[in-house]
């Protein structure tokens, strides 16, 4: 399968300069373009959130994305190096008319793919350290890490506080944890949470009505 892939930042912009260049390239290289993605939306955008990341998952090995130029595939070093590594591992072919760039399965792609993994796991170790060196500096000056032991996250206390009176309810009638969590559809922990965080008990009263 042959993708031609269209992006532009703004509906000023128009697609059919990008499509008019995709069509003349596969021509010239007797390709048909089988399916064209177009999205209007910012190259600075995650690209999982974006119609190229639908793509990505559904692009098998061998199958080609043809765009104008790497920049309509992301706006930031990091990210296109991550979607390049992605089509490498998935063995799909990414050409690009303006750049020349011809991404496939050749040494030369390989010596490429292998930057782009030594440069995206230095950037996670430096993410990492910063990350550590800012919660040693935290704790140093005395503050608290985390949330407090045996509280409820806010998502979690706003999910079941709804259901107050039934989580009361079924540890009354002498429910397990796990029965209680599969009748509220949370899980185990966050229904255990929730149970020690209010002390509830199979003496418990509630003051909610159901």
């Amino acid at each position: 399968m042959v993708y031609g892939y269209i992006r532009v930042s703004s509906d000023k912009q128009t697609v059919e300069n990008q499509r008019f260049e995709i069509t003349v390239f596969c021509k010239k290289n007797d390709l048909i373009v089988d399916n064209w993605v177009e999205e209007t939306i910012s190259g600075t955008k995650n690209y999982k959130q974006r119609k190229l990341g639908s793509l990505l998952r559904v692009i098998k090995r061998n199958d080609l994305i043809v765009c104008s130029e790497l920049s309509r595939l992301g706006r930031s070093f990091y990210m296109i190096m991550e979607i390049l590594s992605v089509c490498m591992n998935k063995g799909c072919r990414v050409w690009t008319i303006k750049d020349g760039y011809r991404l496939g399965d050749d040494i030369q792609s390989k010596v490429l793919a292998f930057a782009f993994g030594i440069s995206a796991e230095i950037e996670r170790t430096l993410i990492s350290q910063r990350t550590k060196e800012a919660l040693a500096r935290r704790k140093a000056e005395g503050q608290h890490l985390g949330r407090k032991k045996g509280s409820v996250t806010k998502c979690e206390h706003l999910k079941l506080h709804r259901y107050h009176s039934r989580v009361v309810k079924y540890v009354q009638r002498g429910l397990t944890v796990y029965d209680i969590a599969k009748r509220l559809h949370c899980s185990y922990s966050q229904a255990k949470r929730y149970i020690d965080r209010y002390h509830l008990t199979q003496t418990s009263k509630s003051s909610y009505i159901e």
